[in-house]
């Protein structure tokens, strides 16, 4: 093999990992999100905001229990909120 060829292949292979990386990101960002009902603000909610609401953005309250905003994986029950904790399930507030 000359230098030029092993340049090419040296190339080719470098590219392919680098795509390879790029393609596995998304899967992985988007398993580690998660549904949190109860921590949006008023109007930034992901999705699922109640009757007469469309989707996201149309909440209608801060922290409004049956909108939710998509959170790091895990943490959800962690974050706190003037009106209590965020959850996994939509809740009455």
């Amino acid at each position: 093999m000359n230098k030029q060829s092993l340049a090419q292949f040296a190339g080719l292979a470098l590219s392919a990992g680098i795509a390879a990386g790029l393609a596995a990101a998304p899967a992985q960002a988007a398993q580690a999100m998660e549904k949190c009902y109860g921590v949006a603000k008023a109007g930034q909610n992901d999705c699922a905001a109640g009757p007469g609401t469309s989707c996201a953005g149309t909440s209608t309250r801060d922290y409004q229990g049956d909108a939710w905003k998509l959170v790091k994986g895990g943490t959800c029950e962690s974050i706190s909120t003037p009106k209590g904790k965020g959850s996994l399930k939509p809740i009455k507030r």
